[in-house]
């Protein structure tokens, strides 16, 4: 009995041992489930976005590129897509932050839908671009998309609670940030500074951006906070004037383009109190609806990478500790939470010729000179074939056959020809032959032969050469045909004169002809000769011709004599 009682007892220790090694792995595996599902809910966030507002041409697409590190930007339109490459050095982990890109047009709101809806509201930052290169637009346009986002959100129809809670969330924001180098030591801050160490972000908050924002504690991790005997953390009050318009969104406003103010000194004659003026207006702006600012420049890249440094922190809480720059007119950054109605006041200081409670529009007025006449391309109808082609046909049938020089190139030669040396009664007119029709050339007086002068035929594009050409071949034809003709004291005819002689006028006189109308033909398709060397060269044959005739003539007058004698 005692055996078995042993036995027993041996047994029931060693199930028990068994039972506790068992629930020991049981606990291991669970630790490390946890801690992977710890991981995974610590990584970086895939479902932020950032939603882009602004008018046309005011820098939004450039700005975008250029937190992309993108050297092509491509502007497209009504609501575009793109995303920014988000990389965590520290834990080696990198996602992407969504960007909605809505066109200049306040039209395209409808589109906001797409991008902001109940869903993704909590995830989304808003980024309000104006354009430092049409000053007097900045704040007409600041209010007219905040208006329109504000209406957005409207429609969105969330409950009151949700509602509520972003909007207290932005306020805890606004109120939990405190100046870097300034965080308190110890007590209620020695806990937010130690979660939000430079040289490790914090986690992520899982409620979101607004919740993020204002859990982590802004900007440096610390709090606005007033320290009392027990060294609890209480948080002041807003100002006046803070978050009077609080639309439950954490809001930049980038003011693109601040490279264009030294054109505005230069031509439009800008001072220090007009920028003044200016940043003094978008700060209250800012203030009312809980407003970072920054001035920005993709040109000269300015404020471009603290832009996105800004972006990532207020998003995923990584560590920032750069302080608020309002030194410099044209790289301005105020973060959410520092600025107040006694800081903007300091401007006022350089407001000599105008008051900061004047109107924007009475102050920055667009100047005359920049109003630029749309021209419009003219549209341009193709003519049909058919009406074209008859068109210019009319108008060739319209117009001279010939040009003018032509013309009275053609008419002068045909005029020189007619005229003949020879007269009525003259010894080498035949009886019987008919005396053609004389006109007297102008510039030349009746019974005159105009002044010959010699053509050079030879010279490459002098107007006639090959009509002279052929003319001096049928001269040289025709002193042939005379040189071998019978002596003066051949047979001669009833009237006194040589066959031979008549023949060879008249020879001559066809072959004349016959160039005048080659000529005619010629001047006809468009050939360009001159009236006075056409006309000289053939007074020129005339005349060498009547001489011919004349010496001819003479010796048959004498042996006439002679004989009878």
């Amino acid at each position: 009995m005692a055996m078995n009682a042993g036995a027993r007892s041996a047994l029931s220790g060693l199930s028990d041992l068994r039972k506790e090694k068992t629930g020991r792995n049981e606990n291991l595996w669970t630790k490390i489930l946890a801690e992977v599902q710890s991981t995974d809910r610590n990584k970086l966030p895939s479902c932020k976005s950032v939603l882009v507002l602004g008018d046309n041409e005011c820098g939004k697409t450039t700005l975008v590129a250029k937190l992309q590190c993108n050297e092509d930007p491509k502007k497209g339109s009504g609501l575009e897509y793109a995303y920014i490459d988000v990389r965590d050095e520290y834990r080696d982990e990198h996602t992407r932050l969504s960007v909605w890109v809505l066109d200049g047009d306040p039209r395209h709101s409808e589109l906001l839908q797409f991008g902001v809806n109940s869903k993704t509201v909590a995830d989304t930052v808003v980024l309000l671009t104006v354009s430092m290169a049409t000053p007097w637009k900045i704040m007409d346009q600041l209010h007219t998309w905040a208006t329109t986002l504000h209406q957005h959100l409207d429609s969105l129809n969330l409950p009151h609670d949700t509602a509520k809670q972003r909007r207290d969330n932005m306020v805890y924001a606004w109120q939990s940030y405190i100046e870097p180098g300034d965080e308190l030591d110890g007590g209620a801050g020695s806990t937010v500074n130690s979660a939000t160490s430079p040289m490790k972000p914090t986690q992520p908050s899982s409620q979101g951006v607004g919740s993020g924002v204002g859990g982590a504690g802004g900007q440096g991790g610390g709090q606005r906070t007033s320290r009392n005997l027990d060294d609890e953390a209480v948080l002041l009050p807003l100002p006046d004037g803070v978050l009077e318009r609080n639309l439950g969104l954490p809001i930049f406003v980038a003011v693109t383009k601040t490279d264009y103010m030294s054109t505005l000194e230069k031509d439009f004659d800008y001072k220090e109190e007009h920028f003044d003026f200016i940043q003094q207006s978008i700060r209250k702006f800012c203030l009312q609806y809980g407003a970072s600012l920054f001035y920005t420049s993709v040109k000269e890249d300015k404020n471009c990478d603290l832009l996105y440094k800004y972006l990532v922190h207020r998003i995923y809480n990584f560590p920032f500790r750069t302080p608020a720059l309002v030194v410099e007119k044209d790289a301005v950054f105020i973060p959410a939470g520092w600025d107040t109605d006694k800081k903007i006041s300091i401007l006022f200081e350089n407001l000599h010729t105008m008051s900061a409670e004047d109107y924007y529009s009475d102050i920055i007025v667009k100047p005359p000179t920049l109003r630029k006449t749309v021209v419009r391309e003219v549209e341009v109808c193709a003519e049909e074939e058919q009406q074209f082609l008859i068109r210019h046909h009319n108008q060739l049938a319209a117009s001279s056959p010939l040009p003018p020089s032509a013309a009275a190139a053609t008419q002068a030669l045909v005029a020189n020809v007619n005229r003949s040396p020879a007269v009525v009664g003259s010894p080498q007119m035949p009886q019987g032959q008919k005396i053609p029709d004389r006109r007297v050339s102008s510039g030349t007086q009746p019974g005159q032969m105009a002044s010959p002068k010699k053509l050079d035929t030879n010279k490459p594009g002098v107007p006639g050469a090959n009509e002279g050409v052929l003319a001096n071949f049928f001269n040289s034809l025709l002193n042939k045909k005379t040189a071998t003709t019978p002596s003066p004291t051949s047979i001669k005819t009833a009237n006194g004169q040589l066959p031979d002689k008549v023949l060879m006028r008249n020879d001559a006189a066809a072959e004349l002809d016959r160039l005048t109308r080659t000529a005619g033909k010629t001047a006809h398709t468009g050939a360009l000769m001159s009236p006075s060397l056409n006309t000289n060269s053939i007074a020129n044959n005339n005349a060498n011709n009547t001489a011919a005739n004349t010496n001819d003539a003479a010796p048959n007058n004498s042996n006439n004599n002679a004989t009878d004698c």
